[in-house]
Parts: structure tokens; C-alpha cells; sequence
């Protein structure tokens, strides 16, 4: 039996070659179709996000001699249902069989492989891809994805779980829009009565927006220098807390409402000024404001920080809270893989428990076999008058050395193997027996 993992990801390959192998949802069942028909495996997973494409092949039949060949063949399919160069591809490529595919597979649910260490977007796309494949070979083959790979994915998850409850990978902010996001949360003791002034429409406000957005605040303003796009955004959002867009024009008049403001946009020249601020907090009586502008250059005057319940903060103060973060992040890390190591050995010994107990069947199904077919022979002899002393010599001699057969092999490969912790096992076994 072989788990296997086969993929490419941001620390191997550049983003045009990983857009090349990326799957879309028809190719994502055109590769589990292939993989059933060219018996690559009995079941299979595709993950495949921005930073890394991977299949996971789980293959009953596999034996060690024929591993790596199967490990080829894969490659190779890989290549051919992309259309992509061989070569090309075994450049960027990883492999992992068994232990280290499981414990690969838990890294990267947990957010250890990710480009930002610890993410929990991760986790989320995993158990996607689990269940697509789930969906696929109940609607197509009445089955499901196999015991072995089934149980790897929720022993996964649950590792996952386990992580994110015993360490403090996941707590600390390391994206500017989360870091921004974290400072409103510190200063005020809850978002859902806040008024959020977003200046800027581009990538990091959307970000921002959608952290607040899931931490409830009361209302979210946003002001741009094209109205449209700012319109563009609240629909991207599809929210329904209350929204209110102004134009750059009318960016006092946004300041007057706003408990926080967080700046990002590509103005050569400072938006929001000191008499702005200072104007807003007579209009709102002095409660507290947090300023962050993460813009370069800067959209706030610095000369803010300086008047009364304002707090201000630039780029530069949240690349520093990220770095510190990202120390704690690598911290909890080397706890997580302390706990990873720990379940996929936990998994390992679960497999073996199975495998033993399935070897054990098969060897009683086939020594039952055995005797049937022996007693069968030996009941028509003795139909046939010959003598039941003979018959019972000779059955019980036959028996004794079909019974014996796959033993006896089984004991001289381990003797060639030089595997002296299984010989002296079966040996006790035979003395405890005798005794």
C-alpha cells in the first residue's frame, strides 16, 4: 500500500508555470477519471489553490519494487493532461510516499507550507478539495474515496484543529490589512459600534474591508477618487452592514463620522490633514480616533499624532508589529510540528493495526480454503473404501504443510532481510505455544 503526493508549489515553481498546472473544476474530473482508468490509484485528491497544485494518490497494489516506476508514471501523466514540457515540470516537482506525503499533508493544512506562515485560508481550501472528490466518486462510481485516504484527510483535519487550539500560529497578524484591522480591535473593545472610514478602493482596502466586515462593524464609508470604483467595491463585498460612499472632495465630511480610518491609496499628496482631524474631533466631541495609513507615500499629515485622542499609525509601525509577529507565528510553529509528528505517527500505527488485521483475514479465508478442499478429498477416499487410518495420516500431513508454506517463506525473507526483530517475535510465539 502507497500514499503518494506529486505537486508543484510559490518555493518550487513560478507563478506561470503554476498557472499552468492549476485545475479547474471539468480538468479536476478529467484527472480522477484518468487516475481510475490507467489504475494510477484507487482514489485521489486534487488540491489546487494560487500557490501550489498537488495530487494525492493513495494505491493498494503498490509494492516497494514497483514504486518507483508507479512514482514515474505519475509524473508523467502529470506532465501529459497539462500539456506541458517532462522536463520542465521534474524541475519543480516534489514526491513524498507514505509517512512523509502524511506529514507533508498536515504542514500544509496547518498553514507550515504556506507563503504566509500559519494562514488559516489554507485549511479551508483543503477540505474543498476533500470533498470534491468525495462528491466525484459517489456520483460517478456509487463509491467513496478510500478508507486509507479518508482517514489521512480527517486525521488532517483534526491535526489541524489540534494546532490552532495548542499554539498561537494562527493569533498574531501578518498581513498589513489584518495587522490594520488588529491595532482597531486593541484600541476599541468591540468593531460593532464603530464607523470605518476606508480611504482608497484597490487590493489592500478590499482586504481590510473584508476583515472588518467579518468582526461586525456598525458602518463602513468609503471614499475614492472615482466614485464608481468605490461603488465597484461595496457590490464586490455583497454585504449588508450599511456602506456610504464619498468622493475625495467630500473627505471631511467622511472624517466627521469616522471612529477609524484606514488610508491606502496612490495620491502623490497627503489626503487628510491636521486641521481635517482636528476639525472631525470638535464635530465628534473628542471620542477616540485611530488613523492608519498604510499608503507610500503617505496619505495623513504625521503632525495628527499630536492632537488629542488620536492615535496614528504609518506602514512602517505595522511592518514592525508583522516582523514581531511573524517571530511568535515561527515560535508556534515548532510546537506545531512537535504535534504533527506525534499524529502521523498515531496515523501510521493505525495503518499497520489495519493492514495487520486484513493480512490475518486473508491468511484464515485461505487456510479455511485449504481445509475444506483437504476434507473434501479425504471424505470421498473414504467413500471409496479406503482405509480412514491412511486418510487421516495423509490429510493431516497435507494440511500441516500447505498450513505451513506462506509461514516458512515468510520467515526466510525475513532471514534474507536480516528483519531478526520479526524472527525473534515469531519465535516467542512458537515457545509461548509450546509452553
Amino acid at each position: 500500500m502507497t500514499i503518494l503526493v506529486l505537486g508543484i508549489n510559490h518555493k518550487t515553481a513560478s507563478v506561470g508555470l503554476r498557472e499552468k498546472v492549476a485545475f479547474s473544476e471539468e480538468k479536476r474530473q478529467l484527472a480522477l477519471q484518468q487516475i481510475h482508468q490507467l489504475g494510477l490509484g484507487q482514489s485521489a485528491i486534487v488540491l489546487s489553490t494560487c500557490n501550489r497544485t498537488e495530487i494525492y494518490l493513495h494505491n493498494k497494489n503498490i509494492t516497494p519494487e514497483q514504486s518507483a516506476q508507479w512514482n514515474d508514471e505519475c509524473v508523467v501523466w502529470f506532465a501529459q493532461i497539462h500539456q506541458i514540457d517532462l522536463f520542465e515540470l521534474q524541475s519543480c516537482l516534489y514526491l513524498h510516499q507514505n509517512q512523509q506525503a502524511a506529514q507533508h499533508l498536515m504542514r500544509v493544512a496547518c498553514g507550515l507550507d504556506s507563503l504566509i506562515l500559519g494562514e488559516p485560508q489554507i485549511l479551508g481550501q483543503v477540505k474543498q478539495a476533500y470533498q470534491m472528490s468525495e462528491d466525484y466518486y459517489h456520483n460517478i462510481h456509487q463509491s467513496s474515496v478510500s478508507s486509507e485516504l479518508s482517514r489521512l484527510f480527517q486525521k488532517t483535519f483534526s491535526t489541524a484543529k489540534r494546532v490552532r487550539t495548542e499554539t498561537h500560529i494562527g493569533e498574531s497578524a501578518v498581513s498589513v490589512a489584518y495587522a490594520a484591522t488588529s491595532l482597531a480591535r486593541q484600541i476599541f473593545e468591540s468593531l460593532r459600534e464603530l464607523n470605518v472610514l476606508l480611504i482608497g478602493a484597490g487590493e489592500t482596502i478590499e482586504l481590510v474591508a473584508r476583515h472588518l466586515l467579518r468582526h461586525g462593524v456598525k458602518k463602513l464609508i468609503i471614499a475614492n477618487r472615482t466614485l464608481s470604483r468605490a461603488q465597484d467595491l461595496i457590490c464586490k463585498l455583497e454585504t449588508n452592514t450599511p456602506t456610504d460612499v464619498f468622493s475625495l472632495a467630500q473627505l471631511q465630511d467622511a472624517l466627521n463620522q469616522a471612529d477609524v480610518v484606514i488610508s491606502s491609496t496612490g495620491s502623490p499628496d497627503v489626503l487628510v490633514t491636521q486641521n481635517m482631524v482636528r476639525t472631525a474631533q470638535k464635530i465628534r466631541r473628542h471620542k477616540p480616533m485611530l488613523i492608519v495609513d498604510i499608503a507610500v507615500p503617505r496619505d495623513v499629515d504625521e503632525k495628527v499624532n499630536k492632537l488629542d485622542s488620536v492615535y496614528h499609525y504609518t506602514v512602517d509601525d505595522l511592518h514592525n508589529i508583522i516582523q514581531q509577529n511573524m517571530s511568535e507565528r515561527e515560535k508556534a510553529s515548532a510546537q506545531a510540528e512537535e504535534i504533527i509528528e506525534e499524529e502521523c505517527l498515531d496515523f501510521f500505527s493505525w495503518l499497520k493495526l489495519r493492514q495487520s488485521a486484513s493480512l490475518i483475514r486473508d491468511y484464515r479465508q485461505s487456510a479455511e480454503e485449504i481445509r475444506q478442499d483437504l476434507l473434501e478429498k479425504a471424505l470421498n477416499a473414504l467413500h471409496q473404501g479406503e482405509s480412514a487410518d491412511k486418510i487421516l495420516q495423509e490429510l493431516s500431513l497435507k494440511l500441516t504443510n500447505k498450513l505451513l508454506h506462506a509461514p516458512t517463506q515468510a520467515m526466510q525473507a525475513m532471514a534474507k532481510q536480516g528483519d531478526s526483530k520479526g524472527l525473534r517475535h515469531f519465535s516467542t510465539s512458537i515457545k509461548s505455544k509450546n509452553t
